[in-house]
């Protein structure tokens, strides 16, 4: 896959893998374009300087702690899990996780943006969006998140369009660009 050119030739007569190509890097710059304004926003309601993370984190501890769902049930079973998750991690460590949420949407939307380390930052933007649902913040955009980011890791979009070709050319062992 990483043979793919963008010359007209190529792409005349290689139009199904052009157009994969195309749609998968289509869905590269929109998930770039949700890390990228998710550092803006959080820029913008001073995250990393004010306790409006701990009042996010509070309400929602709240909200798992008084959810309806019968005793014993998975949906039972998953908002005592997110609460505890909230009560045990992500409240006594606020302050270091706004900061690290608002910092690494901003590495993983540049380094997508570029194409520099594109599976690497993918696998981080994984990480992250999995946290945000472990913390109770699941909504139906994580599983088509999940799996743009599944697709990022597997393909090798930075050498379709990126940085990440030209470096692996220059670093042929390191991982960060394969």
């Amino acid at each position: 896959m990483t043979d793919f050119e963008w010359k007209p030739g190529y792409l005349k007569t290689h139009k199904l893998k052009a157009s994969g190509v195309i749609a998968i890097l289509a869905l590269r710059y929109l998930y770039t374009s949700l890390f990228i304004y998710g550092f803006v926003h959080k820029i913008m309601r001073d995250w990393m300087w004010s306790d409006i993370l701990t009042q996010h984190f509070t309400k929602r501890l709240h909200e798992l702690l008084a959810t309806n769902a019968a005793p014993g049930s998975i949906e039972a079973t998953v908002a005592l899990w997110q609460a505890s998750y909230l009560e045990h991690f992500a409240l006594p460590l606020v302050v270091p996780i706004a900061w690290i949420v608002t910092i690494g949407e901003l590495i993983i939307g540049v380094a997508l943006l570029l194409g520099v380390s594109t599976r690497l930052n993918a696998a981080f933007g994984l990480f992250m969006l999995l946290n945000f649902a472990a913390g109770g913040y699941y909504n139906l955009t994580i599983p088509p998140l999940v799996t743009i980011s599944i697709l990022l890791i597997l393909l090798p979009t930075g050498h379709w369009l990126g940085l990440d070709r030209r470096l692996n050319r220059k670093y042929p062992e390191s991982p960060w660009f394969k």
